[in-house]
């Protein structure tokens, strides 16, 4: 069996046993940053680590460990590691809203390899090995791309984390797409761009598990993208946080990012 193989058995089964059976069921909190953190996510979490050290034995970096430990983990992932998100968008999980996913991306050299975003409500499983495509439930992605002008784009924007407030408010006042969404999970905006379901995106600042499955599932399915600063995207990877521009088709991808550069 191949590994993209083993890792989706992996992450539908501790979905089916540390995470469905407590949605709408479970404890949370806040933390200091405000985010919602679940019983489910640590249970999650738990089980995923053991899980995918089975599969390619490297640490696992998951979102709900304490910083410094994450640090650690990054500082001396030199042969690779494990980035897990046990849990994207649960605030949308502890509230009933059907649009969350289990995120699991392995990454070495700062470049991640292979990737893959699971929602257990819809059962959809979009993965990606480097070099080798993206695909949804084993279908090619993208499932469409229709050819569109920017004005007619639907766009995923988190609005919320625009530092330039020039920006957010020309988005605001002077969109140039069509109609825009911004749903709750990063991870599952990503795969709605590989989709074709999404044509254009922007965030401000992702953390390194919000991205590092999405980012190269959307990537092999076709799609172009870069940062708010105008690097390569995958060039600041020492970093956990980093903003995106992107697009499924070349001449939206420039337009986009035109428009955005004009008014950051």
């Amino acid at each position: 069996m191949k590994p993209i193989e083993m890792l989706e058995m992996a992450v539908r089964d501790v979905a089916e046993r540390e995470i469905m059976p407590y949605f709408l069921k479970t404890a949370y909190l806040h933390k200091a940053d405000c985010s919602v953190l679940s019983q489910a996510d640590l249970a999650a979490q738990q089980a995923l680590v053991f899980r995918l050290r089975e599969i390619i034995d490297m640490p696992v970096l998951g979102e709900e460990m304490a910083a410094d430990v994450q640090l650690r983990l990054w500082r001396d992932s030199a042969d690779g590691l494990w980035v897990i998100d046990p849990i994207d968008g649960t605030n949308n999980f502890v509230n009933g809203i059907p649009h969350f996913a289990v995120s699991a991306a392995f990454v070495q050299q700062g470049r991640t390899q292979m990737g893959l975003v699971f929602n257990p409500v819809s059962g959809e499983c979009f993965s990606a090995v480097r070099g080798f495509g993206a695909f949804l439930n084993g279908e090619k992605l993208p499932l469409r791309r229709v050819p569109k002008k920017l004005r007619e784009a639907i766009a995923g924007v988190d609005m919320k984390r625009l530092r330039s407030a020039k920006l957010a408010s020309s988005i605001h006042h002077f969109a140039p797409f069509g109609t825009s969404r911004c749903l709750g999970s990063s991870t599952l905006d990503w795969c709605y761009l590989a989709a074709g379901r999404y044509d254009i995106y922007i965030h401000g600042g992702q953390n390194f598990w919000d991205y590092a499955a999405g980012a190269l599932i959307f990537e092999e399915s076709g799609g172009l993208l870069t940062t708010l600063e105008g690097d390569d995207f995958w060039s600041g990877l020492h970093t956990f946080k980093r903003s995106v521009i992107a697009a499924g088709q070349p001449e939206l991808f420039e337009s986009w990012v035109g428009w955005i550069r004009k008014n950051q």
